[in-house]
């Protein structure tokens, strides 16, 4: 199952971020893909402000994980400049996943194979020249399938 959604600027991607942040709960995991400056990291600061987390949350491009409290933690993982998937065993990857926590992973594509079965896959297009951008949200697992529905509605 899979929605879609258009977003015009900045703000409306961190709305859907919001959106999307009030109805995860402890133990889910996003997969956030798209190109450079497509919005990621907006969808992200919105699922951070849905959690009550008053951090600037930047995105961990040289870190690989931010860790953010709030109503419930967020780890925020920017796999982008990983060299090794070894690198992500060595920080305890796996002990993210599967904490009480929110585990949001861009650029999950490139580390796909290490995704558990049940996650929820957002991947953003971004058209330059008229600023629009195309947030296709899959869901992998009932879980997440109950998320899309309430992501329907208005």
């Amino acid at each position: 199952m899979f929605v879609k959604f258009i977003s015009h600027s900045a703000e409306e991607t961190f709305a859907l971020g919001q959106k999307i942040g009030s109805f995860l709960s402890p133990g889910d995991i996003i997969a956030l893909d798209g190109d450079l400056g497509a919005g990621k990291t907006q969808i992200v600061k919105g699922i951070a402000n849905a959690l009550d987390i008053r951090d600037d949350v930047t995105s961990p491009t040289y870190t690989i994980i931010n860790e953010y409290e709030g109503r419930i933690p967020l780890y925020h993982f920017d796999v982008y400049r990983l060299d090794d998937i070894q690198q992500l065993y060595d920080i305890g990857y796996e002990e993210y996943l599967f904490d009480d926590g929110i585990t949001v992973i861009e650029w999950a594509i490139k580390i796909q194979q290490m995704l558990p079965p049940q996650y929820m896959h957002i991947k953003i297009f971004y058209r330059y020249f008229d600023n629009e951008r195309t947030i296709e949200i899959v869901a992998h697992g009932e879980h997440y399938e109950d998320i899309l529905e309430g992501l329907k509605n208005p």
